[in-house]
């Protein structure tokens, strides 16, 4: 699962280096870039660093099962619906999908709050010593 965790974090900085491209050509050809675009590009491209992140944490930590699965699932929804939706709410004119950015960030922050439960608990003799994911893991 941090495969999917850490292929996440790369293709989604991946695309936010390409909006930042068209933001470039935005800037060169009009002058202006909407402030919708700016945001959606920052959050992508924090929460894709983060994403790779959190993939070595679960690694670090040895998390497993269901909590590792939660946790990833929850990761990666957050991590492109949060931007994505902002950008789909501003291009299409439906407002209301604003609202469903709370339950993205919702996403992000029990998955957060779940490692942060891991960090706590985690055996100090366990934790980072040297444990290799193998590839069933993921």
């Amino acid at each position: 699962m941090t495969r999917i965790l850490k292929t996440s974090g790369f293709l989604g900085l991946t695309a936010m280096m390409v909006v930042g491209m068209y933001q470039n050509t935005l800037l060169a050809s009009q002058g202006a870039v909407p402030s919708w675009l700016v945001g959606g590009h920052a959050h992508l491209g924090v929460l894709s660093i983060l994403a790779i992140v959190v993939g070595f944490a679960v690694d670090a930590f040895g998390v497993v099962g269901r909590m590792r699965s939660a946790i990833t699932g929850l990761y990666v929804v957050g991590q492109w619906l949060l931007p994505v939706t902002v950008w789909v709410a501003a291009l299409s004119g439906i407002g209301a999908l604003h609202a469903t950015i709370f339950l993205w960030g919702l996403c992000l922050i029990v998955a957060m709050l779940l490692m942060a439960w891991q960090a706590w608990t985690a055996d100090e003799a366990g934790a980072g010593s040297g444990r290799i994911a193998a590839p069933a893991d993921d």
